[in-house]
């Protein structure tokens, strides 16, 4: 059975974003640079792959969530979205939804919780997943046919190869990321505690609960600063706890009721075309979309 390719969409707006030179603009000379890397990205990715079932995920809403109730310092340390990339996310939907291609987005969720409750449902119905994304996190979702491919290096792993490439098993990684924290998005963790020193935990205890029932055998580990880290996950234990809640994927998003998730729907030339000549894409671009 073909996979069911799932595109962590937001990334390739922000590599395009931030990749593409500031010279492209739509008939009322808004930028769109990142309309026009994405929209290459997406025409690349179809004409090589052909996917019969595919699924663009966004974050519908760049500056908040319902992790900022968890904590509201989470991905505080980002600026907030300016408004032409706003408006350049959703000519980008708008795109994807014109293709035919089923998009999700949702104002509260994540597309990362999204993509996780999409992969949960394929799985139920048998169908393994494709993950497009270089984000670590995402590794967690991955089962025993599942695939993600970090698509600008052309690396793909599977189930087996993610504790060569995070240190860690996939089914630790959010416990991993409860210890050391995310820069990223601003996840603390807990001090002191770096990748090696989780790691080494995670492979001595095999998750955080067992770690945190019992603090008192880590100072006997042949580990270097182990009694002060004993300390540390003992002064820090709620932290460690809020933590991995925020690095857990959510896989329990209620989806649209399609018969097949991320079956293509027929395209709507007309909005298509109006699209096309909106962002004023070049005769290569046209070609291509209107071929998909």
């Amino acid at each position: 059975m073909r996979p069911l390719y799932l595109v962590d969409s937001s990334m390739y707006v922000f590599r395009a974003w931030f990749s593409m030179p500031r010279e492209f603009f739509d008939v009322e000379q808004n930028p769109t640079n990142a309309v026009q890397g994405f929209t290459r990205f997406v025409c690349e990715l179809v004409e090589r792959e052909k996917p019969e079932h595919i699924i663009f995920a966004f974050d519908e809403s760049l500056d908040s969530n319902f992790r900022n109730e968890l904590y509201p310092a989470y991905k505080a340390n980002r600026d907030p979205a300016p408004e032409e990339l706003k408006k350049q996310f959703d000519y980008c939907k708008r795109l994807c939804r014109a293709l035919g291609f089923q998009v999700l987005a949702d104002g509260y969720f994540e597309a990362d919780d999204l993509i996780g409750s999409a992969l949960t449902r394929a799985r139920a119905e048998g169908r393994p997943s494709l993950i497009l994304s270089a984000d670590k996190d995402l590794s967690q979702l991955l089962g025993e046919h599942d695939v993600q491919w970090d698509y600008a290096k052309n690396e793909r792993w599977q189930l087996a190869g993610v504790k060569a490439k995070h240190g860690v098993h996939a089914h630790q990684l959010a416990d991993y990321l409860g210890l050391t924290g995310d820069a990223v998005d601003n996840i603390p963790g807990v001090p002191g505690i770096g990748p090696k020193t989780a790691a080494t935990l995670l492979g001595h205890f095999g998750t955080l609960d067992a770690l945190l029932e019992k603090l008192d055998e880590i100072p006997y580990l042949r580990l270097r600063s182990a009694a002060m880290h004993a300390a540390k996950l003992r002064e820090h234990r709620e932290m460690a706890l809020l933590s991995r809640k925020l690095a857990t994927i959510r896989c329990d998003i209620p989806l649209p009721d399609d018969a097949v998730l991320g079956a293509r729907r027929s395209k709507d030339e007309d909005g298509l075309m109006a699209l096309i000549e909106q962002l004023r894409l070049g005769p290569l671009t046209r070609r291509r979309l209107l071929s998909l």
